[in-house]
């Protein structure tokens, strides 16, 4: 959509009025479009919908390894960049490798990575949770590089050499919610060039309709379900991928431990570590390695598919007869689940996420607690908190106003232009009707804008995403554009209906004020969030973790009922007085 900027709102019909009549997740929502000259235009969400996720603050076993940002940072400092005396090379990174990142521009390392790089490159299991906008990308790209070049360059040798033969190939994967987010770890990853301006390592995105690639690629970026569906129970190229795959990274873990995404992950895990099993037992008792990879037959896959996150990793114990089993070159289906829990390590787990939730046993922090529990922690100072380099603005509004304050932000969002001199606005609404409601009015108002939701095809979203990276302007959007993708320079995000969770209001926030830029954040709220609001508000000014407001859900979901049956009430008796009258 080509960007013709701001121009002078136009006198609308005061007769044009839409009314829309929504539900999801069985919650009424109404959009009430009354355009006319004062703008009254409303989105109402009905905040008495469950607020769907309740996080806690991370509190970490005593035996898991921590590190926190801050040693890498002085007191009153910056609170991206690490001190100018840690270098990547002082991080461990090879030469190659920092010269790469010097010519992509990446010269100082942020706290994150300086906290992460390290701990992975120490080939230990790691979870990086820490705030939007830290440099988490490049936390586990930068390392995993590093490690597969001098693989490389140590492969080479041994084959230029009489002595030995050349080892196995070793790759890396890993793992994103969707195609955009893929997308978008191949161009990072590819950023990183030689001398000559070749990228350093061969990275592909399996995802969608992609068939697997030609060439052996030394990174695959892909969704869980294009993965799954290119390594079936009958392809054989199966059993050589999932033994020579050695660093795995989920990125936006939290989202891939949850919801649908669950079980194909929790089943790719099993998989990975069942490899590692065998193979550690064929190296205790000399077993060819091509023998191992073929007991992992489809019998063990079917097996797989039926595997609920139930089945516990603690379960499996020592079983004495597995061994005169594999002696005699074979395993039955269900003796995946009796392989001894202690085994050596083949590969290296990495999980990264922005939002982590640990209450309960099925939420991605518990999942990962109990199934790594010797993994090393890495968390950012702000995780859950308030940024500091962000501003917020907070306005109430009521149906009258909420047209006027809307138009109001956007105006306002073009005098806080990014470092680059572009105006990039985000505004976001809950529900895909209610992005199409927003972008309608500001189109009438003479205000260009674009928008992204799951409703639009994922040529038209990328398509979106270049043009508003390239051009700035409006962007309305849902939360489909708020996890995950690294749109640079965002000066200001709007919220035109208010987050119904602490997981959408941080994910929504943090495209705003990353890689250590400022950023404006208005959000705009009803009557019926007013509680809520005051909660975040305050968890902000006190340096508390956000999500402690919206832990309070049962308090204010009580609240909204009560106050929507005592509504309903008084319009009931106020009509029976009409028609009387």
């Amino acid at each position: 959509m080509k960007k013709k900027g701001i121009t002078r709102l136009a006198s609308l019909d005061p007769r044009i009025i839409q009314r829309t009549q929504m539900r999801q997740s069985g919650t009424a929502f109404t959009v009430a479009v009354a355009v006319s000259s004062s703008y009254s235009y409303s989105v109402l969400s009905n905040s008495s919908s469950s607020f769907r996720i309740s996080l806690l603050w991370l509190s970490h076993p005593r035996r898991f390894g921590t590190v926190t940002t801050a040693a890498y940072r002085k007191e009153g400092g910056d609170t991206f960049f690490t001190e100018e005396s840690v270098s990547w090379t002082s991080l461990g990174v090879s030469d190659k490798v920092s010269q790469a990142l010097y010519n992509a521009g990446l010269g100082q390392p942020s706290l994150v990575q300086a906290a992460s790089i390290p701990s992975i490159l120490s080939g230990k299991d790691v979870v990086v949770a820490a705030e939007t906008g830290s440099g988490k990308t490049h936390s586990f790209l930068v390392p995993l590089i590093d490690k597969l070049c001098n693989e490389q360059n140590d492969s080479a040798n041994i084959a230029s050499s009489d002595q030995g033969v050349s080892q196995p190939r070793k790759i890396s994967l890993v793992l994103c919610p969707n195609v955009t987010l893929s997308e978008q770890v191949v161009r990072m990853a590819d950023g990183l060039c030689d001398e000559n301006g070749k990228p350093l390592l061969s990275v592909v995105s399996l995802c969608g309709r992609q068939g697997w690639p030609v060439n052996e690629p030394d990174i695959i970026v892909s969704t869980p379900a294009a993965l799954l569906n290119n390594i079936d129970p009958k392809n054989f190229r199966r059993m050589d991928f999932i033994r020579s795959v050695k660093y795995v990274v989920f990125d936006e873990a939290d989202m891939l431990l949850s919801g649908g995404y669950q079980n194909k992950v929790i089943r790719l895990i099993h998989m990975l570590r069942f490899d590692e099993k065998l193979l550690s037992r064929s190296n205790e008792q000399n077993l060819p390695e091509s023998e191992t990879s073929s007991h992992f037959s489809s019998e063990d896959e079917d097996n797989l598919q039926d595997e609920d996150l139930s089945e516990e990793e603690g379960d499996a114990v020592e079983n004495d007869d597995l061994d005169e089993e594999l002696e005699a070159g074979h395993v039955k289906s269900t003796d995946w689940r009796r392989v001894r829990k202690v085994y050596k390590r083949s590969k290296q787990y990495i999980f990264v996420a922005a939002t982590l939730p640990v209450n309960g046993k099925r939420t991605a922090g518990a999942v990962l607690k109990k199934m790594f529990p010797e993994a090393n922690w890495v968390s950012g100072n702000y995780l859950h908190c308030h940024n500091p380099r962000l501003k917020q603005r907070w306005i109430e509004v009521t149906f009258d106003t909420q047209v006027d304050e809307l138009i109001k932000a956007v105006k306002h969002g073009f005098e806080s232009r990014s470092v680059s001199g572009q105006c990039r606005t985000m505004v976001f609404a809950n529900t895909v009707e209610a992005v199409e409601s927003v972008a309608k009015i500001l189109m009438r108002g003479g205000i260009e804008c674009y928008h992204y939701h799951k409703d639009c095809s994922l040529e038209d979203r990328a398509k979106t995403l270049a043009d508003f990276q390239e051009k700035g302007g409006i962007l309305v959007c849902t939360d489909a554009a708020a996890r995950g993708i690294d749109i640079p320079n965002v000066s200001h995000v709007i919220q035109a209906d208010f987050a119904t969770s602490a997981v959408d209001f941080i994910h929504r926030v943090g495209r705003t004020a990353r890689a250590g830029q400022y950023g404006l954040v208005t959000s705009m709220y009803t009557e019926s969030n007013r509680d809520l609001v005051a909660a975040v508000r305050r968890a902000g000014e006190l340096s508390q973790p956000v999500e402690t407001a919206f832990s309070r859900k049962r308090s204010f979901r009580n609240k909204l009922k009560k106050r929507a049956a005592l509504q309903r009430i008084t319009d009931s008796r106020a009509d029976e007085e009409r028609v009387l009258a």
